[in-house]
């Protein structure tokens, strides 16, 4: 077929129709729909001479096998050329192209605004005729090489009552709608990522204003804090607290004045007439003329005088007259107290009175020797002492240690302070736990006597002592200060004691110097009989003798 001749011959298609190519052969013209002749262009040219001629393609330019056409169709030239848009002449309106045949009907669905327009026909896919050439997606045609495509009508486009079936989408439609996508994912991800956040910080908030509320009770109001109703119900007897409850009315603090030296210490009431026990060095500063003043539980106060004290015993009697109402405390018996049994001290350590410690029997029969600062030791105090950890301070001498039961077991009188190195005393150190105290036994005693002679009466076995002697046990003189070392016709004599023998036991219990044994006789009463070890010449023998008496100076 000569493809020149086939675009020449034929009929020119008119720009307002869709173009057909000539049939195979020259065979089949293409008709022009009836009206064709009143779209011609201005001055009576046609629109075929207004086209620009397309120059046929070379002889050489390759051609493409294609399908059989569908029945009754005739083939497409794929190289026919395409009739582009005619321009409307200068000065006339283009209008616009009719797209299908008039309606028989004279309707106006493309025409003016109607009362109503019916629906225009759904435009569905070509699919290009038979023969027709496409080039590859995204590839640019050999130049000249012609691209069958829906040409878009010229004129003014379609207003807003006129709608175009045919006419193609805007290519940047297709596009937007890809790119919209992943723009809406990304607000979609930014909007959650963002509702996270703010429900992450509403919750904080909330926690912080929460946490205010349950702390402080609320916003700007007054801390009102949780305390628990006051209890009426008394403590146990037996307690800590019922024993100072049962106590305390009946232990005094003591200030003494005398001369130059001024001290504080504590007593306790022996009867309902007054009688105060004391320690002897806690009234000893008042002297002869010094004063000595009480002050009660309840805060009364009271003037009082020496009854008798006794420097040996490390004990002291005083009175207080014109007092009503006082509360003696009960005596216990220190010979029945066990180590580790619970026990409180009550005092005025550094003269804070009313002051109540607790603690265990640590050890029982403990000898010990307090004061000593006179040369002529005459202060010096033998106790055949109970031990403490109950804590013992200065100010609390003098004051009772109490069994479970609220009796009065025994006369706090010394520690043993960590400055201390010559043993347990009265000095001014505070307490380790090592407190030592008179059994109330040996003080009931003493505190008797002096009530009622004035004086108290000291155990002697009649020897002199070598207090030199660095052996174990206490040996025996060879001479007295002021006669012989043995008393003629004393306790110790009587039972066959001589010079330089050593007294090793009292009792059974072994005594390890000359202190030891003057504690362990004083423990007892004048006229208790006793059996003493002694060592003679490397032998051993028992003795029993009876005690005897000697009034302190």
């Amino acid at each position: 077929m000569d493809e020149g001749k086939a675009g020449a011959s034929g009929p020119k298609p008119q720009w307002w129709s869709r173009p057909r190519r000539a049939q195979a052969d020259g065979a089949g013209e293409q008709l022009a729909p009836p009206g064709a002749e009143q779209y011609a262009g201005a001055e009576g040219t046609t629109a075929a001479e207004a086209r620009p001629v397309v120059p046929p393609l070379p002889q050489d330019a390759p051609r493409q096998a294609h399908p059989a056409h569908p029945a009754g169709q005739a083939p497409v030239d794929p190289v026919a050329p395409v009739a582009p848009p005619v321009t409307a002449a200068p000065g006339h309106d283009a209008a616009p192209p009719p797209l299908h045949a008039p309606d028989p009907y004279g309707t106006p669905p493309y025409g003016g605004p109607g009362p109503w327009a019916p629906a225009p026909p759904v435009q569905r896919p070509v699919t290009p005729a038979h023969g027709t050439h496409l080039p590859p997606t995204g590839v640019t045609p050999v130049h000249g090489t012609p691209f069958p495509a829906a040409v878009p009508p010229a004129g003014p486009q379609p207003g807003p009552w006129q709608y175009d079936p045919w006419a193609a989408r805007p290519h940047a439609a297709t596009g937007s709608h890809a790119v919209e996508a992943p723009a809406k994912r990304a607000r979609r991800g930014r909007l959650v990522a963002g509702a996270a956040l703010v429900a992450l910080a509403a919750g904080g908030v909330g926690g912080a204003i929460g946490a205010h509320l349950e702390r402080d009770g609320g916003i700007g109001g007054n801390v009102t804090l949780p305390q628990a109703s006051a209890e009426q119900a008394s403590r146990a007897p037996g307690s800590i607290a019922g024993i100072a409850a049962r106590a305390l009315p009946g232990v005094v603090t003591i200030h003494v004045r005398g001369g130059e030296d001024q001290g504080t210490g504590t007593g306790f009431v022996l009867d309902k007439r007054g009688h105060i026990l004391t320690n002897n060095h806690v009234v000893e500063p008042a002297g002869a003329d010094g004063s000595i003043s009480v002050t009660f539980n309840g805060g009364q106060t009271a003037k009082a005088t020496v009854v008798g004290r006794d420097s040996g015993y490390d004990l002291a009697v005083i009175k207080v007259t014109g007092v009503s109402g006082l509360t003696p405390l009960p005596l216990g018996n220190s010979d029945s107290v066990q180590v580790g049994d619970s026990v409180v001290a009550i005092g005025a350590p550094f003269d804070l009175a009313g002051t109540v410690t607790t603690g265990i029997i640590s050890a029982k029969e403990r000898p010990i020797t307090a004061g000593g600062e006179k040369r002529d030791g005459s202060d010096v105090s033998y106790v055949d002492a109970l031990q403490t950890d109950a804590p013992i301070n200065p100010g609390n001498s003098g004051g009772p240690l109490m069994d479970a039961q609220a009796r009065v077991i025994g006369i706090n009188s010394a520690i043993r302070s960590a400055g201390s190195e010559d043993g347990p005393g009265g000095g001014q150190g505070g307490s380790i736990g090592l407190g030592f105290a008179i059994p109330i036994n040996q003080a009931k005693r003493v505190a008797e006597e002096l009530i009622n002679t004035g004086k108290a009466t000291h155990p002697v076995i009649g020897v002199t002592l070598d207090m030199e002697f660095t052996g174990d046990g206490a040996r025996v003189n060879t001479k007295g200060a002021e006669g012989p070392a043995v008393t003629p016709g004393g306790p110790g004599d009587k039972a066959g004691i001589e010079p330089r023998d050593v007294i090793t036991k009292v009792d059974g219990v072994r005594v390890h110097s000359g202190q030891e044994l003057i504690v362990k006789i004083r423990s007892h009463r004048p006229g208790d009989r006793l059996g003493l070890t002694v060592e003679r010449g490397g032998r051993e023998r028992t003795v029993q003798l009876t005690l005897g008496s000697a009034n302190a100076g």
